[in-house]
């Protein structure tokens, strides 16, 4: 069956990458690997063997081994063509880590994403690699939330599914999502939730999800989307998937993450506020709000991959703090937080209501 495949050598992939090249609004883009690697074991599995017929079929590349090879190149090319590279295994680490403030558990679906936003916290944990990941033993991760569900009757447990990636991009190929969703909808102490930048998820939304699973979108300020997240839907283009989700019935949230404070970060983040309030009459979403923060191998890997990038990454300008994951970070000082809490709390309260405020870091 596999006899005319690639296979996977010590030697480096070379890729054939234009060291300029960005992706283009996912509104023109749908993510389309350049090349598949598969792990042996994700063959064993009904989605694996789908997948692979269906990347033959389609003639793109596959290679089946034990050890991704290294790719070839600077550091722009090397991350271009791993964006552009889908990981195909099996999730051999059942233990969720812990996700707090948004959830009691990560949920691992994917990793990684094919847009280059230049402050993504995934160039700490990733580096250089950002390989877009999909496992095919979904059956046993849900399995294993399922067992985390029971351990706490009769509280609720939540389940981020977007802590290490956008689930969206790899949802035409695996479905996990839909899966993930119908399974969390018979879960009557179990909730899930999902954050994301890109909008090409019509398949979930008629499932009979009974309102256990929460659609969050990420977005920023019209200057922060253009200067920094480079391949992702436009901010009105979210605003329209948020709508839809709305209309399907799902609860909703946003995510406004990073928070940069620049000399007009409040009157552009109320104008962010206010698009998304005539965007959604009447709709009183949830609010998670983060801070700009970098560690020092993000700022390493940023500055290799943009060189002149605008980013605020001056160490003298922030404070060092040590985080959950057992690495520390720069964030804003926090003589400026008030400040930032007083502003987007009265704004919140004053456009949707009072209480819709979930955390701010």
């Amino acid at each position: 069956m596999y006899d005319n495949d690639l296979s996977a050598s010590d030697s480096a992939y070379v890729p054939n990458t234009n060291d300029h090249e960005i992706y283009p609004s996912f509104s023109k883009f749908t993510f389309r690997p350049r090349r598949v690697v598969f792990y042996p074991k994700a063959l064993d599995y009904p989605l694996g063997k789908n997948l692979y017929e269906r990347f033959r079929r389609e003639e793109i590349p596959i290679e089946i081994t034990n050890r991704v090879r290294p790719i070839y190149g600077n550091p722009r090319q090397v991350f271009l063509e791993a964006k552009r590279t889908l990981v195909v295994g099996v999730r051999k680490d059942l233990r969720f880590p812990t996700c707090k403030p948004s959830a009691d558990y990560q949920f691992p679906l994917t990793s990684s994403c094919p847009g280059q936003c230049e402050y993504c916290y995934l160039h700490t944990t990733l580096g250089s690699r950002p390989y877009v990941r999909i496992y095919v033993n979904l059956d046993e991760i849900l399995n294993q939330a399922d067992q985390l569900i029971v351990q706490k009757v009769p509280n609720i447990t939540t389940f981020e599914g977007a802590a290490t990636s956008d689930p969206v991009p790899t949802e035409k190929y695996s479905r996990s999502l839909q899966q993930t969703i119908e399974h969390f909808s018979n879960q009557e102490f179990g909730r899930f939730r999902f954050v994301i930048k890109f909008t090409e998820a019509d398949n979930l939304l008629n499932l009979d999800h009974r309102g256990h699973t929460t659609w969050r979108f990420s977005l920023n300020t019209e200057r922060i989307i253009k200067q920094y997240e480079f391949g992702t839907p436009r901010l009105t283009e979210r605003l329209q998937a948020a709508k839809r989700t709305v209309n399907a019935g799902y609860p909703l949230g946003f995510l406004i993450a990073p928070i940069f404070l620049y000399p007009e970060w409040q009157k552009e983040y109320s104008e962010l506020l206010h698009q998304i309030a005539r965007s959604l009459p009447g709709v009183a979403p949830t609010f998670e709000l983060i801070t700009h923060r970098f560690t020092p191998r993000a700022k390493k890997q940023i500055l290799e991959l943009w060189p002149a990038s605008t980013l605020p990454l001056d160490e003298e300008q922030r404070q060092y703090k040590y985080g959950q994951f057992g690495y520390g970070k720069y964030i804003y000082p926090k003589e400026t937080m008030p400040e930032v809490r007083r502003f987007f709390e009265e704004n919140i309260r004053g456009l949707f209501g009072a209480g819709l405020v979930s955390y701010l870091v």
